[in-house]
């Protein structure tokens, strides 16, 4: 019958309904889970994945992979059980009001109240969520929007960028930030990874090496190298050839010049973590005038550490704009999630 033909072509076409097999898929997807996770991908392939059960007192991701589709981060210490609380790519901070989000001894919270978005696309995926930081009372100490989004790379290479803003929780006006050089983002990386463990090195951007001379000072990223067990040239996809062995990989963290405090100091151990310690040297003062707003990238690499290609990344990273979240205006869409010099739709 023609005028079915007809009725289904216009179907097609239709913007509630268009047909997408001639297209194809957005490179990064942006997937939810059963068991309140969501993963991202890139080409099909997961890169990690965002936890915010309520199994774990904080949210984090794991696995955070290479190129070579091993995580090159792990679930808690390699050698002490007392650091289980070091969950891959977490945030937390050890003392906001008095009150530690940093142990697993602590009855206090982060919980994801709700999610804003979850955007598909070419150049990268999106996703947005709030978060509220809960005393062991279930008062709201602090709240959050993430934004997080993954960005593909040369060589299954990618990159993490995280957008994290902080202001009073419910019913507060100002919240205080106690010094301490735990928080808020950190990275505990593979065994293999590890100094320590596993033969790995840190280096920072001012050309220092090693714990002792990078701890607490100032640097405008930091990377954490060396080698993951892998079967070389599988690139997360089973293509297995040759033997399963020793792949160099690693990752870098960049702090983003716009970050208060910039270029931030540095808590590193070479038993394989490293995180940007925000409060390391002074309190800081949040306020419902003023929030919080922190930005960073980790670079998912091959091979060893390149600063000059570090260099390149961390100026491409400083010139990109934030995300903004606001009421969406599109139908079946409550919120909307974009760069902050994107047309507002």
């Amino acid at each position: 019958m023609p005028w079915l033909i007809v009725l289904l072509f216009l179907v097609c076409l239709a913007p509630s309904g268009r047909c997408q097999s001639n297209s194809a898929p957005a490179r990064c997807q942006v997937v939810p889970m059963p068991g309140h996770q969501v993963s991202l991908q890139i080409d099909g392939s997961e890169v990690t994945r965002w936890h915010f059960g309520a199994d774990y007192p904080r949210p984090f991701f794991f696995p955070f992979n290479g190129p070579s589709g091993v995580s090159l981060t792990r679930m808690g210490h390699p050698g002490a059980p007392n650091h289980d609380h070091h969950r891959s790519v977490w945030l937390a901070h050890y003392k906001v009001e008095g009150v530690d989000f940093w142990s697993d001894e602590t009855e206090a919270r982060v919980r994801q109240k709700s999610w804003f978005a979850y955007n598909d696309g070419d150049e990268e995926g999106i996703m947005a969520s709030s978060l509220g930081w809960f005393d062991k009372d279930g008062s709201e100490i602090l709240d959050q929007d993430l934004v997080a989004a993954i960005r593909p790379g040369d060589r299954g290479e990618y990159f993490l960028e995280l957008q994290i803003t902080f202001r009073p929780g419910s019913g507060r006006n100002e919240v205080m930030l106690e010094q301490t050089n735990f928080g808020f983002l950190a990275v505990r990386l593979a065994k293999s990874l590890s100094g320590h463990f596993g033969g790995g090195l840190i280096s920072n951007s001012e050309g220092l090496v090693g714990e002792k001379a990078i701890f607490g000072k100032r640097s405008r990223w930091m990377d954490y190298s060396g080698h993951v067990a892998a079967w070389p040239n599988s690139n997360g996809k089973g293509n297995f050839r040759g033997q399963r062995g020793w792949v160099p990989e690693g990752v870098t963290y960049f702090d983003h010049p716009t970050n208060p405090r910039y270029p931030t100091h540095w808590h590193v151990r070479e038993d394989g973590w490293m995180g940007a310690a925000f409060g390391l040297a002074d309190p800081f003062q949040i306020t419902s005038e003023y929030p919080l707003r922190l930005r960073y990238l980790l670079h998912a690499h091959q091979g060893k550490y390149d600063a000059e290609k570090a260099r390149a990344i961390a100026k491409q990273f400083s010139q990109r704009p934030g995300f903004s979240i606001r009421t969406s205006k599109r139908s079946h869409r409550q919120f909307e999630v974009s760069r902050e010099n994107a047309s507002q739709k």
